[in-house]
């Protein structure tokens, strides 16, 4: 493991509940990152996704994608605590098959490109091998308000 949950929220500015990203296995500078994010039946939105049947919401899954190249594209930035990274649109989603309590999704994020403020990265969420969800990311930096 690089990072733990600890080192995540140095970076990010997300916290619980909505922190979607527990580790950092794999970490290449400007490339790519693979984090890990483990699915637990105490997550706050099974309560009502779906009762007697729970499954992860694809939104989320995304959002544990996103969360994941934050970590990548933050690293770069040396003001990022005064940063947010923004959707600016969501491409290509595929939802393969239902994420459940008990799974790790394996989060796999690649770089296609960074210029200035936009970034545009590809997403690749799996569990034990088999893809549950992949999606092209676009986001903008901006500043964060005091």
């Amino acid at each position: 493991m690089i990072l733990d949950t600890t080192a995540i929220q140095k970076i990010l500015p997300h916290r619980y509940p909505f922190l979607l990203v527990d580790s950092i296995l794999e970490m290449e500078r400007l490339k790519r990152i693979v984090g890990i994010k483990n699915v637990t039946i105490h997550e706050d939105f099974f309560v009502g996704h779906f009762p007697g049947q729970p499954v992860m919401p694809g939104v989320l899954i995304v959002e544990s994608l996103a969360q994941t190249g934050g970590v990548l594209l933050l690293q770069e930035v040396p003001d990022r605590d005064s940063k947010l990274l923004y959707f600016v649109a969501i491409d290509d989603a595929r939802f393969r098959r239902p994420v459940v309590p008990g799974e790790q999704l394996r989060l796999e994020v690649n770089v296609l490109s960074w210029r200035g403020n936009f970034c545009k990265l590809a997403g690749r969420a799996t569990v034990d091998g088999e893809l549950a969800a992949e999606a092209t990311l676009m986001c903008k930096m901006v500043d964060r308000e005091k």
